[in-house]
């Protein structure tokens, strides 16, 4: 691993490529399924801030807009999406949540929309309305500094929603609640939302080396036992970017969703999994990521999180086991994942993992809990 912090999928799932000029990502394979953006913060106007606050705020700070704006895979799948679709958006009315930048907007501008609402409550929204009249689209894309959840739109419907609202392992960061909440508000029966489709994987790898680095180093620290750490340090997923060699099983289909139908409580869930040995080796760790997917384009368009497609600033989700499972090829590590939202700060993702392993080398059973913060 490079360092930086059910049913199985079968003929249904979706192929991703490149495009040779424009590194879209686009589907290759029928399909029958089922975005941390630019996101909305605002800065609190006391000292009293929660954990909530600090998300908002961290917004406000161009490194992070940079970060996703270079992601390439990001980026440039929105931009396809939007310019290869122009029919969708010619003469409609957008509302993009969370916007960051604008850059979304900008697109959706320049592919004939008759107007775009930004909404962004950090105090990117600032920035992003002089970039909207840096470029000339004032008299198109209305820059809106609040929350979605408090603001007031100049209309009472829009035609379609656009957003990159997925964080980490998917559903970090809870944003997709904002979505869903514009989504039943304001959206036209018969409207859009994009991306519409998002789908959860889970995958088994080795990983010793980097586990004995990140983990087992609290066992030994210089001569003193500081093991109430690691405790800690192996209930925190980490988010890395996984070799592909690194696999040990098949991909697991945790949980699809419908962007454009599901409800907010969809987002909290438990889901099964069987997880192969395709050869014989150790397991240190479960591996989550996500696809995403635009289906109401003319030609099915979306990208991939997975270590085997190109990376993005989303990487995988890595989840250490406690044990190093010796496992032979086609056994088989069974288990359910239970994802749910903090309920202290729902921003947070809560997870239990219960999984087992009757093998010839080893035979275990056990649950952990994990802690996204």
């Amino acid at each position: 691993m490079q360092n930086s912090s059910m049913s199985e999928a079968g003929p249904t799932k979706i192929r991703f490529e490149y495009g040779d000029d424009d590194e879209t990502i686009e589907e290759a394979a029928t399909v029958s399924s089922n975005l941390e953006e630019d996101s909305s913060m605002c800065e609190p106007g006391d000292a009293d801030k929660t954990s909530a606050d600090y998300y908002f705020d961290s917004y406000s700070h161009f490194g992070i807009h940079e970060e996703m704006l270079k992601d390439v895979v990001r980026t440039r799948t929105y931009q396809n999406v939007i310019y290869k679709n122009t029919f969708l958006f010619k003469d409609k009315i957008v509302l993009d949540v969370g916007a960051g930048t604008g850059i979304l907007s900008l697109f959706c501008a320049k592919a004939g929309a008759k107007h775009v609402y930004a909404v962004e409550c950090s105090q990117m929204a600032d920035m992003a309305k002089e970039i909207v009249k840096a470029n000339g689209y004032s008299n198109v894309i209305t820059v809106l500094k609040g929350k979605i959840e408090e603001i007031d739109l100049p209309v009472p419907q829009v035609d379609i929603i656009i957003s990159e609202w997925m964080g980490y392992f998917l559903l970090y960061e809870n944003m997709l609640n904002t979505v869903l909440y514009a989504r039943d508000k304001w959206l036209v029966s018969n409207g859009i939302v994009l991306p519409d489709n998002a789908s959860l994987y889970l995958t088994a790898i080795e990983d010793a080396e980097y586990k004995e680095d990140k983990i087992e180093f609290w066992n030994n620290v210089y001569g003193f036992d500081m093991s109430c750490i690691r405790k800690q340090s192996i209930m925190e997923p980490l988010v890395d970017t996984v070799d592909q060699n690194q696999i040990v099983t098949n991909c697991q289909l945790l949980k699809t969703m419908d962007i454009s139908k599901m409800t907010s409580g969809d987002a909290s869930f438990t889901a099964p999994f069987k997880l192969v040995a395709e050869r014989d080796d150790y397991i240190h760790a479960l591996v989550a990521y996500f696809d995403v997917s635009f289906s109401v384009c003319h030609k099915m368009t979306g990208f991939s999180t997975g270590p085997r497609s190109r990376n993005t600033h989303w990487k995988q989700t890595v989840l250490y086991l406690e044990d190093a499972l010796t496992i032979c090829e086609g056994e088989s590590i069974v288990g359910s994942m239970t994802v749910s939202q903090n309920k202290k700060n729902p921003r947070d993702v809560d997870i239990t993992l219960k999984y087992s392993l009757n093998g010839r080398r080893s035979v275990i059973s056990r649950t952990q809990q994990y802690k996204m913060r």
